[in-house]
């Protein structure tokens, strides 16, 4: 009786640990997005810099003026085969000052 029970407990201890390091991979993502945003990249150049960081299928917006850069992404993490939880989702957003003379 006790080892489904524990099966259980680490299948939601592994989705916990999956969920949180998406998360952090979303932040990560996010503030790399954010200085390259700040340095005058494209929004193209920010958005490779961005979804080759955060986790599979995040998604990406960027948003530049005269102050401020911000970056926001969100992913979806999908719970491994055999685990009936829906489907997380996790988002960062990071913002930097823009580098003077580094926008039009």
């Amino acid at each position: 009786m006790a080892l489904p029970a524990l099966v259980v407990v680490l299948g939601a201890a592994l989705w916990a640990v999956a969920v949180v390091c998406a998360q952090l991979e979303c932040v990560d993502a996010a503030r790399a997005g954010a200085r390259a945003a700040a340095r005058g990249e494209s929004a193209e150049v920010v958005r490779a810099i961005v979804l080759r960081s955060a986790p599979e299928g995040a998604q990406t917006s960027v948003a530049v003026d005269a102050e401020l850069a911000k970056v926001h992404v969100v992913a979806k993490v999908r719970p491994v085969a055999g685990l009936l939880v829906p489907p997380f989702t996790v988002s960062a957003t990071a913002s930097s000052v823009t580098e003077p003379g580094s926008t039009g």
